[in-house]
């Protein structure tokens, strides 16, 4: 974590779907591609491959 840069980010948790969604920019980008982990993590990239953001399912049990 030391080494990624110093930016705003937006977070956001939609208690009704039990949903954190943490965008790595302020605004939040477009995300080009997802890819969901074995823990139920989403992770979005731009067209760069780069990540934009993460969308963390279930937090509250986290």
């Amino acid at each position: 974590m030391h080494d990624l840069p110093e930016q705003p980010f937006f977070i956001v948790y939609d208690s009704e779907a039990d949903v954190l969604y943490i965008d790595f920019n302020n605004p939040p980008q477009s995300a080009e591609d997802s890819e969901i982990t074995d823990d139920d993590i989403v992770i979005r990239c731009n067209d760069a491959d780069a990540v934009v953001g993460l969308t963390i399912l279930n937090a509250s049990q986290r």
